[in-house]
């Protein structure tokens, strides 16, 4: 899988980070919960320099919290700062909270923080949160935000908002999977039906109840029967009686996206290959 996405607005994000890590005491990276390494920017070092990085794991409450915690004692291994969040319902903040305290201690001036990440991962959502207001615009589509917006997070933390960014090149097929699940990647640059029935084989692989529960298929079916059934099931139809499997495979990515298929993580820590391999 083969993806190049680096519109002009990307690059543009790039230097307006740069231009204003001077500005900034910490970084907030916020990444998926459910594949904290895939929505990860892989050279976000080299990108923000020495600045203090916190790892924020959004989307919380649809990954599966075992893993989450895993994840989390991975990040401190390696000596990284992190939280886990539910944005939607404000779960999960009180870490933050304490870390603005912490800097504030040693600032005299209202903590800056700049929000980086991928698209689709809750930036604004996050934000939102933060601001306790709707300061920023939210969406479900990759790739809404647009320009520079400084917001009020208190009297003590400003934040800055970013548009989500991808690196040049995604050159993992695994990576690049797990970002169209999630709804990373814009749809118009996906093959959807072949991405659908790649979630289909992964959750045939690791979740098989989720699909019979969610959709009434049967198990011990290959993917495309699987997405046949889920447009029958459905009442997905296309002219002449065949079933729209088009419709069901957006049908199946937005829902997974959502969460309807319950809490699924798709990496763990460490996880070389493993279920992934074949697909």
């Amino acid at each position: 899988m083969d993806i190049h996405w680096y519109p002009g607005h990307m690059a543009k994000t790039r230097r307006i980070i740069k231009e204003n890590l001077r500005l900034v005491d910490v970084v907030l990276e916020i990444v998926d919960a459910r594949a904290p390494k895939s929505t990860h920017i892989p050279d976000i070092r080299d990108l923000i320099g020495s600045k203090k990085l916190l790892v924020v794991m959004n989307k919380a409450d649809l990954a599966d919290e075992e893993i989450t915690g895993r994840w989390a004692s991975f990040f401190a291994e390696n000596g990284m700062d992190s939280l886990s969040v539910d944005s939607r319902r404000r779960i999960g903040f009180k870490k933050l909270n304490e870390l603005v305290k912490e800097l504030s201690g040693k600032i005299k001036r209202p903590i800056r923080g700049i929000v980086l990440g991928v698209p689709n991962v809750g930036k604004s959502s996050f934000i939102n949160q933060i601001a306790g207001r709707k300061g920023a615009k939210t969406g479900n589509k990759p790739g809404i935000t647009r320009g520079k917006m400084w917001l009020k997070a208190g009297d003590k933390f400003e934040l800055l908002d970013t548009p989500g960014i991808l690196w040049p090149k995604i050159e993992e097929e695994a990576v690049g999977l797990k970002l169209a699940f999630l709804g990373c990647i814009k749809e118009e640059l996906l093959n959807v039906e072949e991405i659908s029935l790649k979630l289909i084989g992964f959750l045939m692989r690791r979740f098989p109840e989720t699909l019979a529960a969610r959709y009434g298929v049967k198990s011990g079916e290959n993917p495309p029967a699987i997405l046949e059934q889920i447009a029958q099931n459905r009442g997905f139809m296309a002219a002449g009686g065949k079933a729209d499997t088009f419709r069901a495979a957006k049908t199946l990515l937005k829902e997974f996206q959502e969460g309807k298929l319950g809490r699924i993580s798709l990496e763990e820590p460490g996880e070389e290959g493993g279920f992934w391999e074949g697909l």
